[in-house]
């Protein structure tokens, strides 16, 4: 592994263990693919992989007005993976769905004409899916694993492609961009790599319930006290995560079913976890059929319900709202 930049490189057999390691508290329910486009591959010497990653953050930041870069991870045309944002915070990929999200970008343009992928690069993009899915418990399938040309890119709303969509992560992306291409090129690949092993969606018998952040940045301690010294191998848990909670004391939640790790509950509100039922389930701005549309969900996609009111569930800490007639709850 090196380290620059406040980045870390490594291989894929370094990132399979280095993955395993890391500490996460908010709950993570999809994978998001992309590509590049620009940079491609003739931007890449072998050794500028920094280089490429810096540059990327200076254009998010100066000129997207972001925070920082706005994936978690690149991927390289030799194979090699460098870290990008916290793992804490959200991803900034796709418009109005980045919400529970890991956001990868592949370096190269994969549409079709682009870029010829190396197998460093198709090898290293199989395995690192795999392992994050593993990690994170996720079922392979098209709700876990998803593709920026799903959805519309004015909106967010998923429409699999059939309006006003980028191409990414590229026509010619594992045999294309499309939901079936998914499921005939790709998916294979990621279950192959599992040995065929299938993820239970459902969350370990351990958990109690789950817990939305509502400050900006809550600290994480080593004992249920506001003078318990901080945790040192994770970083505070942001606004908006999901946490996983296994027990309680005088108004602390412990949210790691192996290490003493505890936030303050003051700042966090329960939500319940819920999948759709609904082949398509129309997301509104408020809690009736009178507001806007603003989102789609498709039948077994999960979300976070923080509210109710008349029959209309609100997801987490955003101002969207669901039929509660069209979601199953866990």
């Amino acid at each position: 592994m090196e380290s620059k930049n406040g980045f870390l490189k490594m291989t894929m057999a370094e990132f399979g263990a280095w993955i395993q390691t890391q500490r996460i508290a908010r709950t993570i329910l999809t994978i998001q693919q992309h590509h590049t486009w620009s940079p491609s591959y003739v931007h890449f010497n072998g050794r500028n992989h920094f280089d490429r990653q810096v540059a990327m953050k200076n254009h998010h930041v100066r000129n997207n007005g972001w925070s920082d870069i706005g994936q978690h991870f690149t991927t390289f045309p030799d194979g090699t993976i460098v870290t990008g944002r916290s793992l804490e915070a959200t991803p900034a990929c796709i418009f109005g769905a980045n919400r529970d999200s890991i956001c990868i970008e592949h370096l190269g343009n994969f549409d079709h004409g682009g870029d010829q992928m190396t197998n460093e690069h198709r090898d290293t993009i199989v395995k690192m899916t795999a392992a994050l899915c593993q990690k994170f418990r996720l079922p392979v399938n098209s709700f876990s694993i998803i593709y920026h040309h799903w959805f519309e890119l004015s909106t967010g709303k998923r429409n699999n492609g059939s309006g006003g969509n980028k191409t990414c992560p590229g026509t010619n992306f594992f045999g294309g961009n499309k939901v079936t291409d998914f499921q005939t090129f790709f998916l294979p690949l990621v279950n192959q790599e599992l040995g065929g092993q299938v993820n239970s969606p459902s969350p370990p018998a351990a958990i109690q319930k789950y817990m939305a952040v509502t400050a900006d940045s809550l600290n994480i301690r080593m004992d249920p006290s506001g003078s318990a010294p901080k945790t040192q191998d994770r970083e505070p848990a942001q606004l908006g995560a999901i946490l996983r909670i296994y027990d309680e004391a005088n108004g602390w939640l412990k949210i790691s079913n192996s290490q003493s790790h505890w936030v303050y509950g003051k700042y966090t509100v329960e939500v319940f976890r819920a999948t759709v039922n609904a082949n398509v389930l129309r997301v509104r701005s408020g809690p009736g059929t009178q507001y806007e549309i603003v989102d789609n969900l498709m039948q077994s996609e999960e979300v976070f319900i923080s509210k109710e009111s008349n029959g209309w569930c609100k997801i987490s800490l955003e101002e969207k709202w669901l039929s509660k007639s069209f979601l199953d709850f866990d």
